[in-house]
């Protein structure tokens, strides 16, 4: 108490000069219009400038938030689409209920953790079994283009083998002739932008850019786009040419995914290994 006595004691003439400068601007500006409006303005204009900047903030730290619920309804939209349009316009009945029972589904994911340089990249998303997720599902990414396949699950978290991947065989075909082909990666080349479509008859005419989709005999939903021809084949010298073609995916800027569960496909595989034990 007596340091601050004598503390005060030495700068009184400081203290005494903010105390009549204060009552000073305060009776200043109570007691003329043209000073008070000055003040009054200039305050408003520091204090919304303050709150702006602070709801900028605000935002900014919200955006993981918002793209997680954009991510969701992204995700729900796709399967109505999908689902839309899967209806089968053959069938001589009334459908009631024109949104049925979808056959695929999609999950939004984060993902955290992503590699592109190596020769067999993974990718690991924050859902896991939790959330419904097993091996072997696909996987695609919220604008267009495929992502891989679900590899190993954990309670939170999932890896997925990355289409940048040596084990990653996807079957694709050429949308304006449905010239089928195996989609694969890192034969002689590691760009991510890049890709090979191996086993393409000879006798199909191709043309640079030419669309790529996922084809009927793969996981993926059909028809979903993959890449452009940039190569119209190269051949190896047999009845068969490897093609070029650019992604559409941009695996290096990939933030979230969509995670495809097909409600048949446990059943498909279970009657698909009856075949096989059969051979």
């Amino acid at each position: 108490m007596r340091n601050l006595w004598i503390f005060l004691s030495r700068y009184n003439a400081f203290f005494f000069f903010i105390i009549f400068f204060t009552i000073g601007l305060f009776l200043t500006v109570k007691n003329n219009a043209y000073q008070r409006s000055v003040t009054v303005n200039s305050t408003n204009k520091v204090v919304g400038e303050v709150y702006t900047n602070l709801n900028v903030l605000k935002r900014y730290m919200s955006l993981g938030m918002v793209n997680d619920s954009l991510a969701r309804e992204n995700a729900k939209l796709k399967t109505n689409i999908l689902q839309l349009q899967n209806i089968d316009t053959a069938k001589d009945v009334i459908v009631k209920d024109t949104l049925g029972v979808p056959q695929f589904t999609y999950l939004s994911a984060r993902v955290v953790k992503n590699s592109i340089t190596l020769r067999n990249n993974v990718i690991t998303i924050n859902k896991g079994t939790l959330d419904g997720i097993v091996a072997g599902m696909p996987v695609i990414s919220p604008g267009s283009g495929i992502v891989g396949y679900i590899m190993d699950v954990s309670e939170h978290f999932a890896t997925i083998r990355s289409l940048l991947h040596k084990a990653t065989f996807i079957s694709v075909n050429v949308k304006k002739n449905n010239a089928v082909g195996s989609l694969i990666w890192g034969e002689g080349n590691l760009d991510y932008r890049k890709a090979y479509i191996k086993d393409v008859p000879n006798h199909f005419k191709l043309q640079l850019g030419d669309t790529v989709v996922t084809s009927n005999f793969s996981s993926f939903p059909a028809g979903i786009p993959v890449g452009k021809v940039t190569n119209t084949g190269v051949s190896k010298g047999d009845n068969f040419k490897l093609i070029e073609i650019s992604l559409i995916n941009d695996f290096s800027t990939l933030q979230y995914v969509y995670v495809i569960k097909d409600k048949f496909a446990a059943e498909q595989k279970e009657i698909e290994a009856k075949i096989q034990n059969e051979q």
